[in-house]
């Protein structure tokens, strides 16, 4: 049974799947991702989430304010790529983020991962121009999905 939980990054339950996301981020695009995700404060309008299968954790996935109407994802992940944790998580946040006000979401992945990009294009989200500090860097590839 797939259950999803709200929690916090540093929680332990939450620390070997970000340490599994990571490991997983540097082996495919050379960089584990950590630095985007370093500011993490708590917010009403923001939520980390950890998918727990039969108990267990197996996935995680944070959505953040960028601004009144746009939210972004940051660190999904799934333990075990392919058996709908993903998705779960991914419709967790969208659902979220739908109560909290927003009209969109973004998000940035590498070109590299094309296991990402193929998730979040299935997903409904389109490829946009790179964001913030993305602009100008090639091997990322930004996503947007209006909720409205």
């Amino acid at each position: 049974m797939l259950r999803i939980i709200e929690s916090e990054p540093d929680a332990a339950m939450a620390k070997p799947l970000i340490e599994g996301l990571s490991e997983t981020l540097e082996s495919i695009t050379g960089a584990d991702g950590r630095d985007s995700f370093a500011d993490w404060t708590p917010d009403p309008k923001a939520v980390f989430v950890i998918a727990l299968l039969d108990g267990e954790p197996a996935g995680c996935g944070a959505l953040r304010p960028i601004d009144n109407e746009t939210a972004e994802i940051k660190r999904m992940y799934a333990r075990y790529p392919g058996g709908g944790i993903g998705r779960s998580i991914l419709q967790y946040l969208e659902a979220f983020a739908k109560k909290a006000g927003y009209r969109r979401i973004i998000l940035e992945t590498r070109v590299v991962n094309e296991r990402a990009c193929g998730f979040y294009l299935n997903g409904g989200y389109e490829r946009i121009e790179n964001y913030g500090h993305y602009i100008g860097r090639h091997e990322c590839a930004c996503f947007e999905k209006s909720l409205s």
